[in-house]
């Protein structure tokens, strides 16, 4: 489709088994598809991730034990991938740290700044690299593995480190060659390669346009039932739903607050006094930019729970309710709304931001949508239709799940 970038069959193949390969991982036992699984709707089906240490999949993963045991949860819901290579996607991440931009000669504006690796190819592959870098995500303890102590001394050291574990397995050496037309030998291979193919992998694996809605716009008025249409009506009409979820991708790509309860170890800057995570603030450092989050893409969203930048709400009729009645849904607020397995160890900090009152006040005020009126069959009738944007042959992906990676490690 016109709507999405072009992807090399060749170079998606590789990004396939990179995707799947532990081998990108600081402690090489963690990868991509670790959190982002085809089995849990390219999320991780849990609130707040369980990153580098954990073991298992999905709800079931636990923290892991003994020395190697996660020391902190990840401080945002896993994003789901569906779409990503669309044309129009200009920005990435909860609070858009990475955006196309002129500030810097690399064309983006990224934590990475001015030692961005040259030569990516979309805004996919520039996210691609940054998980690689993050000690609760994929690197682990700087005293733990070369990977992470290059992050610690600084971003763009970790990925000369991990191209060069990709270039010598042969079986990656000789698929980089035979589809890159700048890689003659394995010396050539660089992270700019390793993330080109993974967004190849992301951007045609993860595209998704044959819903029920869709069959709808394209002239069969039977692909929705009765509660699907009247729940499409609301959506566009009395619930307000398409102020934000506009467009193709159902996302105005734009930011907003929405009073979502804190909970987790925050996305705290070095200068926060407390733990909490300010939003779209974090990374433009505008005041006015505080508690606000970027509006998420709704198709295949009956897949991607749990919902909200931290996963705050486990059921999509949760979520919606509380765009209903912000307020009263922030304050109605527990736990158990989550899905935030138990680690002990953790537990007496998890709702710290919550319990503090003056964080509390600040996060309860600002919103930025307005109460709606809404019947339960109505609500019932808008979980109905964005139940009817999931897609049908497309979530199957295309490439799936390899059986096996070139680096031999465990295939998650």
């Amino acid at each position: 489709m016109s709507d999405f970038l072009e992807f090399d069959p060749a170079k998606a193949k590789i990004g396939q088994l990179l995707f799947f390969d532990p081998i990108l991982s600081g402690n090489r036992n963690i990868a991509c598809a670790t959190c982002h699984h085809p089995e849990h709707g390219s999320g991780d089906g849990l609130s707040l991730g369980i990153g580098e240490g954990g073991m298992g999949l999905g709800p079931e993963r636990t923290p892991g034990q003994g020395n190697t045991r996660i020391i902190k949860r990840i401080p945002r819901n896993a994003p789901a991938l569906w779409n990503l290579g669309a044309r129009d996607i200009d920005i990435l991440f909860h609070d858009g740290r990475v955006s196309k931009s002129a500030i810097y000669d690399n064309g983006f504006d990224t934590p990475a700044q001015e030692w961005l690796p040259e030569g990516l190819d979309s805004i996919l592959a520039v996210q691609a690299v940054f998980p690689m870098t993050s000690q609760f995500e994929m690197a682990g303890d700087p005293k733990e593995n070369q990977v992470a102590g290059a992050a610690y001394d600084r971003i763009d050291a970790v990925w000369p480190i991990i191209a060069k574990r990709v270039r010598v397995i042969p079986e990656y050496a000789d698929m980089f060659v035979a589809a890159f037309e700048d890689v003659n030998k394995p010396l050539d291979i660089s992270i700019t390669h390793v993330a080109n193919a993974l967004a190849a992998f992301q951007g045609s694996e993860f595209q998704s346009f044959d819903s029920p809605f869709d069959a709808y716009l394209n002239g069969d008025k039977a692909a929705l039932d009765g509660a699907q249409k009247a729940g499409m009506d609301l959506f566009f009409g009395k619930a307000q739903c398409s102020a934000c979820h506009s467009g193709k991708l159902l996302s105005d790509q734009s930011f907003h607050a929405l009073m979502l309860p804190h909970f987790g170890p925050g996305k705290t800057r070095q200068w926060d006094p407390i733990v909490r995570d300010v939003g779209r603030m974090g990374a433009s450092d505008r005041l006015e930019d505080a508690y606000r989050f970027r509006t998420p893409q709704l198709r295949n969203v009956a897949l991607t729970g749990p919902y909200g930048h931290n996963g705050a709400y486990a059921t999509l009729e949760g979520i919606v309710r509380h765009h209903l009645d912000a307020r009263a849904a922030f304050e109605a607020w527990d736990a158990s709304m989550a899905v935030l397995p138990e680690v002990p160890w953790l537990s007496a900090a998890d709702l710290l931001s919550m319990q503090d009152k003056r964080e509390r006040a600040r996060l309860g005020a600002v919103s930025d949508i307005e109460p709606v009126s809404l019947s339960d069959a109505e609500v019932a009738q808008i979980v109905a239709f964005l139940h009817a944007l999931t897609g049908t042959e497309s979530v199957k992906g295309r490439l799936g799940r390899p059986d096996q990676v070139p680096s031999g490690l465990e295939v998650p």
